[in-house]
């Protein structure tokens, strides 16, 4: 029933091509991951329930009360819009979803903080995992997902966004796998005591002698190193230190949308050379050249009285240049959603994902080559990176 919803969810979005039998049939079928949603900080700042409906043109954004608090009040969970809930990742067929434990930087300005944050964070994704026991079960390796996708349930995965949450503690970092989170991106855009973001001025060329003592420790204990955000000295550096397959968890490529969040075409290489897997960020300002910069996105905003749609062509694109240098073997989905705006038409929310299926089926791709994009690529990583 959860995977037949998938095919119906397609009717209802407009601009997109249909899905047909063979789509839906393959969609319905595949394992399907995505590395990278931040809707946790929705649940634990403002109350939202992965059992609520977060969509619906009723709902507020949190967007406005952040940036102006003096002018909306704090929406309840109840009222939120989100990218995100079950009823959706159900119509979309997500088998499998890393949910990102995202501590701010700015919790990053008070010794102790961003660990308190982050397991503050993992505590109230257990308890939604423990309220929906039927629906979502937490996954802790590949096996884990099989077992829970094949039970007819969602498989909740973590992933630590910043390495500033270890505070500089390999026990830190020890416990936080403990608890069940299977990957780090080394930083956010926030430069650490130990790695350069490409968020950031660099301060350490890369990784210091501690941040490859990080690298060492994840692929000792069975944590995915994830180059997301890091920038591109870091990223060679963790390359040569690594042992084990990394990630990017929500990356796009450089060649098509120039921003220093995304992946030259050359690291591309490298990742399929260490056997890792790029997931694709399905963000406007990582994936249309005309939002890969604020005055961009204003100038794109006053010509079109809003911002222009961006084309789910455009995300095919990515996912075909990212088969096309690594290697279909080395390519997946890292959304980003509730993380960043300007989606994909067709991708808006959880319950878009068919239409990618469909999208790529119709561009020629195998159905054995779209089964590895969906989610075959991220588990055999996730098999390779358990001690």
């Amino acid at each position: 029933m959860r995977r037949a919803l998938a095919a119906f969810a397609l009717l209802l979005l407009p601009g997109v091509a249909h899905a047909d039998a063979a789509s839906d049939r393959l969609h319905r079928e595949a394992i399907v991951i995505d590395g990278h949603n931040d809707v946790p900080s929705l649940v634990l700042d403002y109350g939202f329930d992965l059992g609520m409906d977060g969509s619906g043109p009723e709902k507020k954004s949190p967007l406005w009360s952040y940036l102006l608090p003096w002018l909306f009040s704090k929406p309840r969970g109840d009222e939120l819009a989100t990218a995100t809930d079950l009823r959706r990742l159900e119509a979309g067929g997500v088998d499998a979803q890393f949910f990102s434990i995202f501590p701010h930087a700015r919790y990053a300005k008070t010794p102790g903080a961003s660990r308190d944050r982050a397991n503050a964070m993992i505590d109230a994704l257990l308890e939604q995992i423990r309220r929906h026991s039927g629906r979502l079960e937490l996954a802790l390796g590949a096996g884990d997902v099989r077992r829970i996708a094949a039970a007819g349930k969602i498989a909740a995965l973590m992933g630590l966004e910043g390495g500033h949450a270890i505070e500089n503690d390999l026990e830190s970092l020890r416990a936080f796998h403990a608890r069940g989170v299977r990957y780090m991106t080394l930083t956010w855009s926030n430069t650490n005591d130990w790695a350069d973001s490409s968020g950031d001025e660099p301060e350490h060329g890369g990784l210091t002698d501690f941040g490859r003592e990080v690298v060492r420790e994840m692929n000792r204990i069975g944590m995915l190193v994830d180059l997301s955000h890091v920038s591109d000295d870091t990223f060679w550096d963790a390359i040569e230190t690594t042992t084990k397959p990394v990630i990017a968890s929500h990356s796009s490529a450089r060649a098509l949308c120039d921003v220093p969040r995304n992946m030259t075409d050359d690291m591309l290489r490298a990742v399929a050379k260490n056997g890792g897997v790029v997931m694709v960020n399905f963000g406007g300002n990582f994936i249309d050249p005309r939002k890969r910069s604020f005055w961009r996105v204003l100038w794109d905003a006053l010509i079109h009285f809003g911002p222009s749609p961006v084309p789910l062509g455009l995300l095919l694109d990515q996912l075909e240049h990212v088969a096309r240098i690594a290697g279909v073997d080395h390519v997946g989905l890292g959304s980003d959603f509730d993380g960043t705006p300007f989606m994909p038409e067709g991708v808006s929310d959880v319950s878009g994902y068919p239409n990618i299926t469909a999208g790529l089926l119709a561009r020629g791709w195998s159905e054995a080559e779209v089964r590895k994009l969906l989610g075959e690529n991220t588990l055999r990583v996730l098999a390779a990176a358990a001690p």
